[in-house]
């Protein structure tokens, strides 16, 4: 909450569909007693960092103007808890709203953003949804265990090294430079994949990262 700095006011501009891949735009409303709804919204530019930092930084707006920024991980302080916000190589790995009493919500991502028409994918296919879902893990599993053969086989390679107690391993697996080209853009893809329903695991993509 200390990186947090008081916003300028200005308005929220519409998300763009050739923002698909460089802006992540979620909204929270929540119900006010007094005044009725009120709407923050969590706008990031995943190309935007802070000069100081170089972080990504993320922007809160209240009722479409903006209120507040930080670079990530930000925490967010809004009416009855928090909005929490971590962003990965990929994207968002965590937009979310904490409540005083620790329960959590996902935001719910813009109709036009990428994340919201992959959300709108999962509710019309849901089948179809799911069957991407574990294509996505299963390449990232596949992306870590060669990545994991072949970084044995770099460790092993030196014979005074590692080999000296372990012996040396050499990887069943030998793939050409296209095919780890093929390989890598196949893992960045998956992680996207999940970036866009804000699914992380450090392991499979963080190797992946």
């Amino acid at each position: 909450m200390q990186r947090v700095k008081p916003g300028d006011g200005r308005a929220l501009k519409r998300f763009r569909w050739w923002q698909s891949l460089s802006r992540a735009l979620f909204h929270l409303r929540l119900m006010d007693g007094d005044s009725g709804q009120t709407v923050y919204s969590v706008d990031v530019r995943h190309q935007q960092h802070s000069s100081s930092s170089g972080r990504v930084v993320a922007h809160l707006y209240l009722d479409g103007r903006h209120h507040a920024e930080s670079t990530v991980p930000a925490v967010f302080p809004v009416q009855g808890g928090t909005v929490e916000v971590r962003a990965s190589t990929v994207g968002l790995k965590r937009c979310h709203y904490v409540t005083a009493e620790g329960a959590e919500f996902q935001l719910v991502p813009d109709p036009a953003s990428a994340e919201g028409r992959r959300a709108r994918l999962d509710r019309s296919h849901p089948a179809l949804s799911r069957c991407m879902g574990f294509l996505s893990g299963t390449v990232l599993v596949v992306g870590v265990v060669l990545l994991a053969l072949q970084l044995a086989e770099q460790i092993t390679r030196d014979p005074e090294g590692v080999a000296q107690y372990a012996g040396t391993l050499t990887s069943p697996i030998d793939l050409s430079g296209w095919a780890n080209t093929v390989v890598g853009l196949c893992t960045v893809a998956a992680s996207t994949e999940r970036a866009l329903r804000l699914r992380y695991n450090w392991l499979l993509d963080g190797a992946a990262g």
